[in-house]
């Protein structure tokens, strides 16, 4: 089985985010940038897959030469390949175009992207990249399993889930459940010795042209200070409530 794995680098959760160019840029110093959650997910369950059945795991992504940390972890992890398509995308259309540009020339029997990115949140990668090349696509899926060249899917609904089957190829949306945390793998030592010689392949982007940019950005507003009620003091706590929360 031929998989493809869509990776993005995107900050860790700890990392304290700062801007720069008047908050028109994000400030990439000192960030320490990880495998996005929901796509280790999908590498590690390409890895059972793979194991399971045989075949070839690739990972791709679109960006600068920054984000190949996180790519040699996702080929210490298990990845036969990398690609990087050497481009700074600024909106989701770029990066799923290039990918499926890309798949078009390299086809995989399974894509396997995140749900989302922990960063922007659009969750609109995995749909695009299905669209152009006009495949199938489930998004947030939490069970898959491969049966020869037809998928039987679980994935969450409003309320419930809903169990699915589709014909390879196929593009799904992954998220927790499709495996757990605690089959996530970590690099050892031999993978990450190995990782040093597999390929990770450079190529340019087909296109330049991004359909957005951001203006600026602003970080939320900082918590207000705590206020303490005595208890039996009812009638201050419903005046905080109504003048200054104004909740009711």
């Amino acid at each position: 089985m031929n998989i493809v794995v869509c990776i993005s680098s995107v900050p860790d959760t700890t990392s304290k985010i700062n801007f720069t160019e008047n908050g028109s840029k994000f400030d990439s110093s000192g960030i320490q940038f990880v495998i996005n959650p929901y796509d280790e997910f999908g590498l590690t369950k390409a890895m059972m897959l793979k194991e399971k059945a045989g075949g070839n795991v690739r990972v791709i992504t679109v960006g600068d030469a920054l984000v190949e940390p996180v790519m040699r972890k996702a080929l210490a992890i298990g990845a036969d390949s990398a690609i990087r398509i050497n481009a700074n995308p600024t909106d989701s259309y770029f990066t799923a175009n290039e990918i499926a540009i890309y798949l078009k020339e390299n086809p995989a029997d399974l894509i396997i992207a995140g749900r989302e990115s922990i960063d922007y949140n659009s969750g609109a990668v995995g749909g695009m990249i299905a669209e152009i090349l006009n495949l199938p696509f489930v998004n947030a899926c939490n069970g898959l399993e491969i049966d020869g060249n037809s998928a039987k899917l679980c994935r969450e609904i409003e309320g419930g889930k809903e169990n699915l089957s589709a014909s390879l190829p196929l593009v799904i949306g992954g998220q927790k459940g499709l495996v757990e945390e605690s089959d996530l793998r970590i690099p050892n030592m031999r993978g990450i010795m190995q990782a040093r010689s597999k390929p990770l392949m450079v190529i340019e982007p087909s296109s330049d042209e991004n359909l957005t940019s951001s203006e600026s950005f602003e970080k939320p507003a900082e918590k207000s200070a705590c206020k303490l009620v005595e208890i039996g003091n009812e009638a201050e706590l419903v005046r905080l409530l109504q003048e200054e929360a104004k909740v009711i």
